[in-house]
């Protein structure tokens, strides 16, 4: 391996809002990553945070010098009302290899993949989730469980803002997305919808990602003036198979694994816990899958999402040691976008919600005995 080979990726982060992020993570792979540069608009913020990294900022692609390898691109495409695809392409063509942050429209993504090509530079989407600590287990367990054959049916839930990233997830939990299909969101009934004392938050669609049965709720609102939070959950995806249920409860964990509860009947055809046969019934009810257990928010800002980009800035790095094509790896891509763009459009435009931020609830708020608490005799009206 020549020097050169075995020199740091001289590394631009372009965004100072989740870009920072990813400058954690070139931090952390000192070695294999260097950053020497934050490509930003030039406001007050941006340019207090690159004298605070020690890198000059850049406010434009034809200011960067040459020789820089890698550009993260951590700012908004055109599906998000920004610029990141025109400047992942403008980079392309400087030469420098491009990961950039979901998501991107599907045309957008055909147009920058065709430019990496023409370019001869390595191109990778990064829709981020797959890499966070929870999720990787989650698919390496989903692989395992396609070992004992074909899952039965998919229950997922998810955020509008995050949608993405879980379609993503559930064509590799699966391994594929084709065929897939999905129907109109199911219509609530008026006689239903009048008992409830808020309206519905969830959209209900019916579909299947390959071949597998799934229902998929999706939380299609949005509060235009704070688009990153007032997702009830962010992901929830449940993969059920002849064995039982692998449950990834949140996005940050945990993992669970419910196997099939399936009591034998003894010679009278009573259900029996005992005696030959019993043995899986030994198992626990549901086990917590080692790596998975939840962390605090404040550990997923600080450690569990730069490991994320951490993963996928290798995996970059993999590519471009390979000469990669990144038209290979973008097909999949591609037909993520596909499946997003088809029920995005099934969903229709997001309803606006201008909510008042959330009240904390601690687990010792709920999970703590109360004087006040129904009891048993009294039971629910």
């Amino acid at each position: 391996m020549t020097a050169a080979a075995r020199r740091p990726l001289r590394t631009v982060v372009c965004g100072t809002g989740f870009g920072r992020h990813y400058v954690e993570a070139v931090r952390a792979l000192d070695g294999e990553f260097e950053l020497v540069g934050i490509l930003a608009r030039g406001g007050d913020y941006s340019r207090g945070y690159a004298r605070a990294q020690g890198v000059p900022l850049y406010t434009s692609v034809a200011d960067l010098p040459d020789g820089v390898d890698v550009a993260c691109v951590v700012v908004g495409a055109a599906v998000s009302g920004g610029p990141g695809s025109e400047l992942a392409r403008a980079l392309l063509e400087r030469g420098v290899h491009v990961i950039q942050e979901h998501p991107v429209h599907h045309d957008e993504l055909a147009r920058t993949l065709r430019a990496a090509r023409a370019a001869g530079r390595v191109y990778h989407l990064n829709p981020f989730y797959r890499n966070v600590g929870p999720v990787t287990r989650f698919l390496q367990a989903a692989e395992a469980l396609r070992g004992h054959g074909r899952a039965l049916f998919v229950d997922a839930a998810s955020a509008i803002q995050v949608l993405y990233p879980l379609l993503d997830v559930l064509g590799r939990a699966l391994g594929g997305l084709r065929p897939w299909a999905f129907a109109d969101p199911h219509p609530q009934e008026e006689a239903v919808a009048a008992l409830a004392h808020l309206p519905q938050p969830y959209r209900v669609l019916q579909g299947v990602v390959g071949g597998v049965p799934l229902v998929l709720r999706v939380q299609n609102q949005l509060d235009p003036a704070d688009g990153d939070n007032h997702a009830l959950l962010w992901h929830r995806l449940a993969i059920g198979a002849e064995g039982g249920v692998l449950t990834l409860a949140d996005t940050h964990g945990p993992v669970l694994w419910s196997p099939r509860l399936h009591v034998p009947r003894d010679a009278h055809r009573r259900l029996t816990a005992t005696g030959p046969g019993t043995g899986h019934l030994d198992e626990p009810s549901t086990t917590v899958l080692d790596g998975t257990a939840p962390r605090p928010f404040r550990d997923v800002f600080g450690r569990t999402w730069p490991e994320a980009v951490a993963r996928a800035l290798r995996e970059l790095a993999a590519d471009i040691a390979a000469h990669a094509d990144p038209l290979a790896r973008g097909q999949y891509d591609l037909a993520v976008c596909r499946v997003w763009h088809d029920v995005t459009a099934r969903l229709g435009r997001p309803e606006i919600i201008r909510p008042a931020p959330p009240r904390p609830l601690r687990a010792a708020d709920v999970c703590a005995p109360s004087p006040t608490a129904p009891s048993a005799q009294t039971g629910p009206r």
